[in-house]
C-alpha cells in the first residue's frame, strides 16, 4: 500500500506494529510516534493527525492489529476442529505469541491504561479483544450469555497478561500453566450452570404467575 494515499484509518493500521516497537523504548509518545513515521517514510505531522487522541489512540491500533493477526494465524478451519476449550486457549495463547516481542511496550501500555482517567478505554479494549476471541470461537449466542461470556473471558485475559508480562520461565511455562487453570474452572463453572438451568427450566416462575394474573389468557 502507497502511504502517501492512505486513508487515516489505514494508516493507523500501518503504523501500528512498528509503533509498538518503538513504543518498546519510548514508550507511547509523540518520540516513538515520529520515529516510527520517519521509518516507514511517512511525513510526521500526518502521522500525529492520525492519532490525533495520543497514547491511547496509539495503544488502541496496536491492539487492533493484534486483533487482526490472531485472526490471521488460526483459521476457522484449524478452529473447527477443536473443543471449544482448546479453540479459547488457543486463541488467548496466539496473541500471547503476538505481544510477546513487544513486552516492554506491553507493560507501558498497560501502565497507561491503569490510569484511573483511561479505565473506561481499557473496559472497552478487552470487552473487544474478548469479543474477537468469542466470535473465532464461533459463539453465536444473543442472549445474557452473550455478555456473560465475554466478561468472564476479558477478566481471565487480563490476569493471563498480567502473569504473562512478568514471566520469565521457558516459553512462558508459567503463564501458560495459569490460563489453563483458569479455563479449566471457568468450564466447571459452566457445566454447572447449565445443569442448574436445566433443573429449573421446568420449575413453576412467580413472575408467570404474576403475568398470568395480570393478563389472563382470553
Amino acid at each position: 500500500m502507497d502511504l502517501a494515499d492512505a486513508t487515516l484509518d489505514e494508516l493507523r493500521a500501518a503504523l501500528a506494529p512498528a509503533l509498538a516497537a518503538n513504543a518498546a523504548f519510548d514508550g507511547w509518545n509523540a518520540r516513538a510516534l515520529d520515529a516510527t513515521a520517519d521509518g516507514m517514510g511517512v511525513d510526521r505531522d500526518v502521522a500525529r493527525l492520525a492519532f490525533s487522541d495520543g497514547p491511547l489512540a496509539m495503544i488502541d491500533a496496536w491492539f487492533a492489529h493484534i486483533d487482526r493477526a490472531m485472526l490471521d494465524a488460526l483459521s476457522p478451519e484449524t478452529l473447527a476442529g477443536m473443543k471449544i476449550r482448546a479453540r479459547i486457549t488457543a486463541l488467548v495463547e496466539a496473541r500471547l505469541a503476538l505481544l510477546a516481542p513487544y513486552r516492554d511496550a506491553l507493560r507501558r501500555a498497560l501502565a497507561i491504561l491503569a490510569m484511573p482517567q483511561n479505565l473506561a478505554k481499557a473496559s472497552k479494549l478487552g470487552w473487544r479483544a474478548a469479543d474477537a476471541m468469542w466470535r473465532a470461537a464461533g459463539d453465536t449466542a444473543t442472549d445474557y450469555n452473550h455478555y456473560t461470556k465475554r466478561m468472564t473471558l476479558g477478566s481471565i485475559y487480563a490476569a493471563t497478561i498480567a502473569v504473562f508480562v512478568q514471566d520469565d520461565s521457558e516459553e512462558w511455562a508459567d503463564t501458560r500453566a495459569f490460563l489453563g487453570r483458569r479455563i479449566d474452572g471457568i468450564m466447571r463453572f459452566e457445566k454447572a450452570k447449565a445443569g442448574f438451568v436445566n433443573r429449573t427450566s421446568n420449575r413453576p416462575s412467580l413472575s408467570r404467575f404474576i403475568g398470568r394474573l395480570r393478563y389472563p389468557a382470553i
